[in-house]
C-alpha cells in the first residue's frame, strides 16, 4: 500500500473512536482542601511577616523518611495561599543547628543531595500523572522541573524529573539563627490548568529535604511504600481548590542573536590529509509562546538554535545496539510527557532527538522552524508538533510531525490515547506511524500497560492488516516498595516495524521479562530503611525462527540505610546468539555464534547528603568467548556554595585470549562548577573517551538576570590523544568553536 493510498481519515477515526469507546470517562469528587485567598499585598523578600500570612492555616507535615509517620525532627511550618495573579508558598524551616544547614550551590536547577531543599509539586490538570516542581535551597536558587508518567522511571537509577524545563516564577530566601525561610510567588500565567466558572482543582505535594539527616518531611502523608520517588507522584497528591481563579493567556516573544567562530578538520578529496576549515557564525532567531485559549498554548520557533545546551555524557558501548541519550533541548521539554509513548526501556514511538540531530553522525542539523501546540480541551490532553529541518549531506530536508491525544478513563489513575508521527523528506521519502496505548489501574497498586503501533514507509510493502510493520506490548506491574512487586511483560516487533521518529534497540523480535521482587521496610529501630531481594531477567526470541537472540537472568539484593548508604549486588547468566559479528573497536570484534557467559555486578553509594560522596560500581565475569572487568565511580565534592566538583571515572578491560584480542577503554568526566550568585555561573566540563582517544571540553559562562533573559558564552574543543591511530594522522587539536548567545524575552501580554 503506497502512501498516497493510505486512508488517514480512517486511521484518525479509529484512533479517536477507540479512545472514546474505552472512555467510561472518569468522574470523581474526592475530598478537597480549600486554599485560602490571601488578603493584602505580599512583599517577596523571604521575611514572612505580612498581615495576610497570619490568617493562613499551616499544612501539617510528617516524615516520609527515614521514619515514616514520625514528627519532623526540625520544626517546619508551611503556608499556601493565592490571589488573582499568583500562587504563594511560604516555608518557615526552623533548624536547631543552623550552622549545619547544607547549602551546596547557587546554580539554577542543580540536583545536589548535599543541600537542603524545600518546595512544591503541582498537578495542574489534576490528571494524577503529570506535575510541575518548584523548589529552592538556603542559597535561594530556583529549581523547576517536570514530572511525567507518575514519577515512574524505566531504570532504577533514573531521575523522575525533566530538568531542562524552565518557566517564570520567583523565590526569596532569608537565614538567621533560627533556620532558613523561603517565600515563593508562582504566576498563574506559568501554569496550565482548567477552571469551571473560576473554580480550579489541582493536586499538590510539599516537601522539605534536610540533607545532613537524610530526612524528608512531606504533605500529604505519603508512605515510602509507593516507591523510591513516592514524594513526586502526582497520583498521591492532595487535591486543593481555589475560587475566582482563571487561566492566563500569556504572550512571550524571545528573539536571540548568536555569533562565533568554528574550526573543523576534514579529510581532503584524496583522503590523504586533514584540511582546516574556518567557519564564522552569525545567526538570529525567534521563539514565541502564546496562550491561544486559557489552557491551550502554542510555541513557535524560527531558525532554532541550541548552542547553549550542555554536551552529552560520553559512553563506551559494549553492546551491538545504539546508545540512548536523553533530550536536553528546552523547546522539546515543556509538557513533554504529553508526547510520551513508551514501549519499555528506551524504546519509544516518538524520540525528539530525531529532530535536528543526524543520527548517523550526531551532528546538529539546522531547524528552519516549527510549532508546537499543547493543552487540554474538555477531558482530552492534546499535543501537536511540526518541525522543518534543512538538507545536509546524507539527509534531505525533512518535515517532522506528531499528533498526540489522551484521555483519563475508568478511574483517576488510568488513561487511553493515541499518536500519529510523520517524517517526510523533500526527496519523496516518508515514514509514518500510528499508535494506540493505555495505562489502567486494575486494583490497588496493580497497573496494566498496553501499547500497539504500526509504521509505513517508502520502499516498503506497508501491509495494514499485518504484524510485520507492527509492535505491541503488554505489561502488568505492581508499583510498591513493600511486600511482593513485579513487572511482567511481553512485547513483539515485526520485521518491517521501523519508527522513523522513534527509538528502537532491536529488530524483528519477541521479548518476555522483567522483574519480580520482595521488599521490606523495617521498624524504626533498624539501621535499614529498606531492603529488597529480586529476580531480574528477560528472554528475546528472533521472530524468523523462534531461536533465542538474547537472555539474562539473575537474583539480586539491594538496600538503603537510614543514614543514606545504599547499594546492590547481582550475579547474572547471559545468553547471546549472534547471527553476525559486531565490533567493539576497529581491531576487536565478537564473531557470530552462540555464547553463554556469567558475571556479577553491583554498586555502593555513600550518603549523598554530605560534602563528599561516592558511588562506585563494577561488572566482572566472562564475556562472550573472553572475559571483562568494568569498574567505575561517580563522585561529588561540594567545596562551598560557590564551588563544586563532580565527575565519573570508568575502567573497561576486555580480553579474548583464544583469539589473542584485547580492548581497554577509560572514560573520565570532570565538571567544575562555579556559581558566584543565583544569576551568574560558569562551568568547565572535560571528558575523556579512551575508546576513541579523544578529549572533549565544554566551557560555559551564563548570566541570567531574570527568566527569559540569558547571556551565554560557550567554548567547545576537542583533542586527539592518539594522533597516529589511523592514516592519515589526525590533528592534535581537533574541532573547536566559540559562541556567544543572547536571548531576551518580551512579555507582550
Amino acid at each position: 500500500m503506497k502512501l498516497g493510498h493510505m486512508n488517514y481519515r480512517t486511521i484518525i477515526t479509529v484512533l479517536i473512536t477507540l479512545c472514546v469507546v474505552s472512555g467510561f470517562v472518569y468522574s470523581d469528587t474526592p475530598d478537597l482542601i480549600v486554599l485560602q485567598r490571601i488578603e493584602g499585598p505580599i512583599t517577596l523578600d523571604g521575611v514572612i511577616d505580612e498581615p495576610g500570612w497570619e490568617k493562613i492555616e499551616p499544612f501539617p507535615l510528617i516524615q516520609n523518611a527515614p521514619n515514616f509517620g514520625s514528627e519532623p525532627t526540625e520544626k517546619t511550618v508551611v503556608l499556601v495561599a493565592y490571589d488573582d495573579e499568583y500562587l504563594y508558598l511560604a516555608g518557615l524551616l526552623h533548624d536547631s543547628e543552623p550552622s549545619k544547614i547544607l547549602d551546596a550551590t547557587k546554580q539554577r536547577d542543580t540536583q545536589a543531595a548535599a543541600t537542603d531543599y524545600f518546595g512544591i509539586i503541582i498537578d495542574c490538570f489534576c490528571d494524577k500523572e503529570n506535575g510541575l516542581a518548584f523548589f529552592t535551597t538556603p542559597t535561594g536558587l530556583r529549581w523547576d522541573a517536570t514530572v511525567a508518567n507518575d514519577g515512574v522511571t524505566e531504570r532504577d537509577n533514573e531521575m523522575p524529573f525533566g530538568m531542562s524545563w524552565d518557566t517564570f516564577w520567583d523565590v526569596a530566601v532569608t537565614r538567621n539563627e533560627e533556620g532558613w525561610f523561603a517565600e515563593f510567588r508562582i504566576p498563574f500565567s506559568s501554569l496550565r490548568f482548567q477552571d469551571v466558572d473560576g473554580r480550579v482543582v489541582m493536586g499538590i505535594i510539599i516537601w522539605r529535604w534536610i540533607a545532613r539527616k537524610n530526612e524528608i518531611v512531606v504533605f500529604p502523608a505519603i508512605s515510602p511504600e509507593s516507591g523510591a520517588w513516592s514524594i513526586v507522584k502526582p497520583s498521591l497528591s492532595q487535591e486543593v481548590t481555589m475560587e475566582g481563579v482563571h487561566p492566563k493567556k500569556p504572550l512571550y516573544i524571545t528573539p536571540y542573536v548568536l555569533g562565533g567562530h568554528g574550526r573543523a578538520y576534514e579529510l581532503n578529496e584524496a583522503e590523504s590529509a586533514f584540511q582546516k576549515r574556518d567557519d564564522p557564525v552569525f545567526e538570529a532567531g525567534l521563539d514565541i509562546k502564546y496562550g491561544i485559549t486559557s489552557n491551550f498554548t502554542a510555541d513557535i520557533t524560527v531558525n532554532t538554535d541550541f548552542a547553549q545546551v550542555e554536551a552529552d555524557n560520553v559512553q563506551v558501548n559494549l553492546t551491538r545496539f545504539s546508545l540512548f541519550f536523553p533530550e536536553k533541548r528546552r523547546f522539546f521539554l515543556e509538557r513533554a510527557s504529553t508526547f510520551e509513548f513508551r514501549f519499555g526501556g528506551p524504546n519509544r514511538l516518538f524520540y525528539s532527538r530525531r529532530i535536528g540531530i543526524n543520527e548517523d553522525t550526531d551532528d546538529m542539523v539546522r531547524i528552519y522552524g516549527g510549532a508546537r501546540l499543547v493543552g487540554r480541551v474538555g477531558g482530552w490532553d492534546l499535543g501537536f508538533l511540526n518541525m522543518q529541518t534543512a538538507k545536509v549531506e546524507g539527509l534531505p530536508s525533512e518535515n517532522f510531525g506528531v499528533l498526540r491525544i489522551r484521555r483519563r478513563v475508568f478511574n483517576p489513575f488510568s488513561y487511553v490515547g493515541g499518536m500519529i508521527t510523520s517524517r517526510i523528506g523533500l526527496d519523496g521519502s516518508y515514514n509514518v506511524a500510528y499508535g494506540l496505548d493505555g495505562i489502567f489501574r486494575i486494583f490497588g497498586d496493580d497497573y496494566l500497560t498496553i501499547n500497539w503501533a504500526q509504521t509505513f514507509e517508502s520502499d516498503a510493502s506497508n501491509k495494514f492488516l499485518s504484524l510485520d510493520p507492527a509492535k505491541f506490548r503488554l505489561d502488568w506491574e505492581r508499583r510498591t516498595l513493600k511486600g511482593i512487586g513485579y513487572s511482567l511483560g511481553v512485547s513483539r516487533a515485526g520485521e518491517d516495524y521501523n519508527p522513523g521518529m522513534g527509538f528502537e534497540m532491536r529488530e524483528d523480535y519477541t521479548r518476555f521479562g522483567n522483574r519480580v521482587f520482595y521488599s521490606w521496610i523495617p521498624s524504626t529501630e533498624s539501621f535499614l530503611r529498606l531492603h529488597q531481594v529480586y529476580l531480574n531477567g528477560f528472554l528475546t526470541l528472533r521472530n524468523s525462527d523462534n531461536t533465542t537472540e538474547s537472555a539474562e537472568l539473575g537474583p539480586g539484593w539491594m538496600f538503603e540505610t537510614n543514614s543514606g548508604w545504599g547499594g546492590f549486588i547481582q550475579p547474572k547468566i547471559y545468553t547471546e546468539n549472534l547471527d553476525e559479528a559486531f565490533e567493539l573497536t576497529d581491531d576487536v570484534e565478537v564473531p557470530p555464534g552462540e555464547y553463554t557467559f556469567y558475571g556479577v555486578e553491583g554498586s555502593l553509594n555513600t550518603p549523598m547528603g554530605r560534602t563528599f560522596s561516592l558511588m562506585p560500581n563494577f561488572k566482572i565475569g566472562s564475556f562472550y568467548d573472553g572475559w571483562r572487568i568494568s569498574a567505575g565511580t561517580f563522585y561529588f565534592l561540594n567545596l562551598s556554595s560557590t564551588w563544586q566538583l563532580s565527575g565519573f571515572y570508568e575502567f573497561n578491560r576486555i580480553e579474548f585470549p583464544d583469539r589473542d584480542k584485547e580492548f581497554t577503554a577509560h572514560i573520565a568526566r570532570l565538571k567544575i562548577m562555579a556559581t558566584f550568585t543565583t544569576k551568574l555561573s560558569a562551568s568547565v566540563f572535560v571528558q575523556y573517551n579512551g575508546a576513541e582517544d579523544v578529549v572533549v571540553a565544554n566551557v560555559r559562562f551564563r548570566y541570567n538576570p531574570r527568566e527569559g533573559n540569558d547571556f551565554y558564552l560557550v567554548y567547545n574543543h576537542g583533542i586527539n590523544t592518539d594522533r597516529y591511530r589511523s592514516l592519515p594522522h589526525r590533528p592534535f587539536l581537533d574541532n573547536r568553536a566559540i559562541m556567544v548567545k543572547y536571548t531576551y524575552t518580551f512579555n507582550a501580554k
